[in-house]
């Protein structure tokens, strides 16, 4: 006689634990929250919010503040939010497949979030990575050129191509001549500003420098601290993030006085102002989000 036929016991699966919550705003660490460890089954983006800018094309130029956390303690693995974006290609030679992945198809200005698991030392590690994408180059309304002052045209990557107006004297004082007005926030002191820029003599037209070369990366500089001439330290303080801005820097405010060749120049600089921020690390930046009645006293 055959046993009755059993009813299978009713059996349910542990729910994987994938959840991820991204918040903050743009320019300061964002606040992740997620439980560990993270089950990370498959890898997956999400848009936190849409770029305006742009859209990305493979072999572009990338601009990338990047923070990204251990989803087995909620350790922070990176964040260039910390000191500045870094500049890649838009490759997966440069970001890695699944981040180039997640990027196709982009604007400048998204945030996004990205959920892969990496192989380190033979373990599978789960990474929780928040992506912002910067401008690459000016992003605003042009300004109507200033009669007298050097002009700018751009040259074939968009590169700014400087000529200085013949028989003309170069004026005595900083001047400050926007080009493009951009919509960011403006610059402050303290802030760690990352520029694209091109700087040529006066006295001849030729270029002694520029960040246009050999790939095209740009600078980051601390404003307010001395780390740039005089000329960098006041021309850039409350120009807008997104702006190209040329500044005419007499010796005074230059290198007058030093043993540089550019001692007696009147140094002009073609400065595309991409990102400006003060340093966070993500301590400092849930301190900055507390209500004013908690943390230190004023």
């Amino acid at each position: 006689m055959l046993a009755a036929c059993q009813e299978p016991e009713d059996v349910r699966a542990t729910p994987l634990n994938t959840a991820v919550e991204v918040s903050g705003r743009a320019g300061v660490t964002p606040e992740v929250s997620f439980t560990a460890p993270l089950d990370v089954p498959e890898t997956r983006s999400e848009v936190v919010w849409p770029g305006t800018g742009p859209e990305l094309a493979d072999g572009d130029p990338l601009l990338l503040n990047i923070y990204a956390q251990d989803g087995r303690d909620g350790s922070v693995i990176q964040s260039t939010f910390a000191d500045a974006p870094q500049w890649y290609t838009m490759s997966d030679g440069s970001v890695g497949s699944e981040l180039a992945d997640a990027l196709d198809g982009q604007r400048v200005g998204a945030r996004l979030l990205l959920v892969e698991s990496d192989e380190s030392e033979g373990t599978q590690v789960p990474v929780v990575m928040v992506v912002d994408v910067l401008p690459t180059g000016p992003t605003g309304e042009p300004v109507d050129p200033v009669d007298g002052a050097p002009t700018v045209t751009d040259g074939p990557d968009g590169e700014p191509v400087v000529t200085i107006p013949p028989g003309t004297d170069p004026p005595g004082d900083l001047a400050v001549v926007p080009l493009v007005r951009g919509t960011g926030a403006q610059v402050e002191a303290g802030q760690v500003v990352t520029a694209r820029y091109t700087g040529v003599r006066w006295s001849d037209g030729t270029v002694f420098d520029s960040t246009w070369t050999d790939g095209g990366a740009p600078t980051s500089v601390m404003i307010g601290i001395g780390e740039v001439v005089e000329g960098w330290e006041q021309g850039l303080l409350e120009q807008s993030v997104g702006s190209r801005v040329m500044l005419v820097v007499p010796p005074g405010l230059g290198y007058a006085d030093t043993s540089s060749p550019l001692a007696d120049e009147t140094l002009v600089y073609v400065v595309d102002i991409l990102d400006a921020h003060y340093p966070t690390t993500e301590e400092s930046a849930r301190a900055d989000e507390r209500p004013p009645d908690e943390g230190a006293d004023p």
